[in-house]
């Protein structure tokens, strides 16, 4: 009688990624993950169990193959790998860095039931990194459909939108107001977290795929969209994000030494003043600086901070279990000197006799019962208040769309409240032939889910195009 193999034993831990040890990377600004070797990427992929019915995919904004792409791990056909991803992502180094896996794919993961769930956003950024070191593998090139498509910014959204409509065989010309490709990832996001380098390697990438990026283009100034549309477009692609920046609106808010969120981290990631005086971009934060917000975008105005020599305190209104960053952010930002002060809200910020920020007062909060949603609010505690001493204050509170396009454009629909682009679940918004997605249209998210957008506007884009006469 054959003797049968035992099964192997099912790995419940995941293996960790490498960072930098956090007293070494509170004091420079290179990438904190370290990333896969190649060994390390063959044992974390060796836990996937290739499943029938992968539920992994349910979880993926942009339908990632999941199980196929890492099976070519296992088989150490990387170029094949990629390729995989690509078919379905055009920026997999990004998703691989800063994408929330953990609330995403991996919380459908099989094995997250009986132990951690397969790194797969790990072993995405792998496979991205390896092709950057190894070179680009572009698809055939469709044949040509003759429609022209105009995307309008270069964040995740419209990056998105084009590499998937230009892979179709449409003419592409993409927008950017700024000076780089990237939006957000480029302006928002610190090198720590996502170096710059790699998000123009990604950008790189869809002009390849043959988009023409047309940089410092602000439409709604240099263009408008009506103007788009009698210059030879057949459709046009809104993504032009959440750059608006929302404040508190207490007293003081325009002393010297406040910042939105927005201008600090373009300062500072945009500009490199962090490199000062390489680059003739200063930046003055003094050494006490308070960052008002919990999300991730409050976290990296923290970790910048931190990195630039401060002492930083987070203020936030609610308690710690509502922080809406992830938990991976928090606990770098803690690990690397983050104070955080919870249960508390900013009243009136005071001036020196410069006009600058010296100290702000605020005021103890208590959380409320959960409402229908299971949200629970927050009200003031009275005669709580108290006062901090600061250099420097930063905004976190979140972002609104720049108005400029609605304004430039007749008969756009948008939220009167919010800002945002009105859409139908495809991105179609009051016009016809013109779709929006990303944050113009949801108010400030994350980026897969602002690339889930752009995938599902891309394809209800080539559906219009492909019956418009």
């Amino acid at each position: 009688m054959a003797e049968t193999k035992p099964k192997p034993k099912l790995k419940k831990q995941a293996i960790e990624m490498r960072k930098q040890e956090p007293k070494v990377r509170a004091k420079n600004f290179n990438e904190v993950a370290l990333g896969y070797t190649e060994e390390e990427a063959l044992e974390e992929a060796s836990r996937c169990l290739t499943c029938p019915n992968p539920q992994c995919v349910t979880g993926c904004p942009v339908e990632v193959p999941i199980p196929q792409f890492i099976k070519c791990i296992k088989e150490k056909k990387y170029a094949e790998g990629i390729a995989t991803i690509k078919s379905k992502n055009a920026l997999p180094a990004v998703c691989g860095r800063v994408c929330p896996q953990e609330s995403q794919c991996q919380s459908k993961c099989v094995i997250g039931k009986m132990g951690e769930p397969v790194s797969i956003g790990r072993l995405e950024r792998f496979l991205a990194d390896w092709e950057r070191d190894n070179g680009f593998q572009l698809p055939p090139k469709a044949q040509s459909t003759g429609k022209k498509v105009a995307v309008i910014g270069a964040g995740p959204a419209g990056l998105t939108v084009a590499a998937d409509l230009v892979k179709v065989g449409h003419e592409v010309t993409q927008f950017e107001a700024l000076h780089v490709g990237g939006g957000v990832l480029s302006y928002g996001i610190p090198e720590f977290r996502l170096p710059k380098a790699i998000v123009q390697n990604e950008v790189n990438y869809v002009e390849k795929l043959g988009v023409d990026l047309r940089l410092g283009n602000l439409i709604g100034r240099t263009h408008t969209i009506p103007e788009l549309m009698k210059n030879g477009y057949d459709a046009v692609f809104i993504g032009s994000g959440a750059g608006l920046p929302q404040f508190t609106g207490c007293p003081g808010e325009n002393l010297g030494g406040v910042y939105s969120a927005n201008e600090f981290l373009i300062r500072v990631n945009l500009m490199k003043a962090f490199q000062f005086p390489d680059y003739d971009t200063p930046i003055r934060i003094g050494k006490h600086v308070v960052v008002i917000g919990g999300g991730n975008v409050a976290m990296d105005c923290a970790r910048c901070s931190m990195r630039l020599g401060a002492e930083v305190c987070l203020v936030y209104r609610r308690s710690r279990n509502e922080l809406p960053a992830r938990h991976e952010e928090i606990e770098n930002a803690e690990e690397e000197g983050l104070v955080c002060k919870f249960l508390a809200a900013p009243l009136e910020f005071y001036g020196n006799e410069r006009g600058w920020v010296k100290s702000m007062k605020c005021i103890c909060m208590e959380l409320t019962e959960p409402d229908a949603r299971g949200r629970r609010g927050v009200k003031q505690i009275p005669n709580s208040e108290f006062t901090m001493d600061v250099d420097t204050v930063i905004i976190a509170i979140g972002q609104t769309p720049n108005p400029i396009i609605g304004r430039t454009t007749d008969g756009l629909q948008s939220d009167p409240r919010r800002g945002t682009i009105c859409v139908d679940e495809v991105g179609k918004t009051s016009l016809d032939g013109v779709y929006a997605g990303g944050d113009v249209a949801t108010g400030a998210a994350t980026v897969i889910s602002a690339m889930g957008a752009g995938k599902r506007a891309a394809k209800a884009m080539h559906e219009y195009l492909t019956n418009k006469k």
